[in-house]
């Protein structure tokens, strides 16, 4: 029985139209193309934009395509598309970190005298070192999606072939576990952005509390062997919630914050002003956090 059916019985009789790893795999490819288009807004500020940094500008939306490909491939030719979207998926986890890589290079003084290369003060105001690792996060939760379980919470995925694959621990801990990673980044980034500030507005604390909250929730509910019950799951859908609820008001204060008196748009002050999209990514999330409860059996096709 699924987790969602633990919180609601009456969703054991469902007929859902995808399974666990179909909705993320979907989702998947929309962070991708939605990746593609962070990193142009972020870039373009620099009004001239670098060849390097045309790469996950490019792949990100490329990358999103081929993986609704591969979904579409999988109706009739499962392998195919398992390697085509494993191929899509490693290729993000290189530009992820190739990116981070670049963002530290350009936060660090290499000239400057023993201790002084690297220093807290340079990493908070250099080009956020954290962000290009979503190309490779979603690299990570888009190969355990694409890799199907031998039978639900088995921890053996089937890699194409007869090749098999022995984890630890069953996909749905791991799930888990990347939620809890994914929002360990997500609070590490926003702490960063708003140290700028000094935290001098009181509203700035409440990503961080959720954060830690959200973070050490799945944490918990991975480390747990065997079925979580209703009060853990409980807990565990209210730190996806305030996840979300916490992204909305983020974006709603990072744009209230880049409109002007008059409550105009200029376009300068959203390129330039607090970045509108950062915070959306608390409730992208906690959207995943919820997916993770869906039904992990695939329904059977033609």
């Amino acid at each position: 029985m699924s987790y969602l059916a633990t919180l609601y019985p009456a969703a054991a009789r469902w007929r859902l139209p995808l399974s666990r790893d179909q909705a993320i795999l979907l989702m998947a490819a929309f962070n991708e193309i939605m990746l593609g288009v962070d990193t142009y807004l972020a870039h373009v500020l620099n009004q001239t934009i670098r060849a390097r940094e045309w790469i996950p500008i490019l792949f990100g939306p490329a990358a999103g395509i081929l993986l609704l490909v591969a979904g579409l491939l999988a109706l009739r030719r499962r392998n195919v598309a398992v390697g085509l979207a494993t191929a899509v998926f490693l290729s993000s986890m290189v530009v992820g970190v190739l990116g981070a890589w670049f963002h530290f290079v350009r936060g660090i003084l290499p000239a400057a005298p023993a201790g002084q290369q690297v220093t807290l003060s340079l990493l908070v105001w250099a080009p956020p070192v954290l962000a290009p690792f979503a190309f490779a996060g979603v690299g990570l939760l888009g190969l355990s999606a694409a890799w199907q379980e031998t039978k639900p919470d088995s921890g053996t995925l089937m890699l194409g072939g007869q090749r098999r694959l022995r984890l630890p621990y069953s996909k749905t801990q791991a799930y888990f576990f990347m939620v809890s990673l994914g929002t360990l980044v997500a609070v590490v980034s926003s702490a960063w952005d708003h140290a700028r500030t000094g935290f001098d507005n009181a509203w700035l604390w409440l990503p961080l509390a959720v954060g830690v909250f959200a973070t050490i929730v799945p944490l918990g509910a991975g480390a747990i062997q065997g079925k979580l019950n209703r009060v853990e799951l409980w807990t565990y859908v209210a730190a996806m919630l305030l996840l979300i609820l916490t992204g909305v008001l983020g974006t709603y204060f990072h744009v209230a914050a880049n409109l002007t008196s008059a409550a105009a748009i200029v376009p300068e002050r959203f390129l330039r002003g607090a970045p509108f999209m950062s915070p959306l990514l608390y409730a992208n999330m906690g959207i995943l956090g919820l997916l993770i409860l869906l039904p992990a059996e695939e329904r059977e096709r033609p």
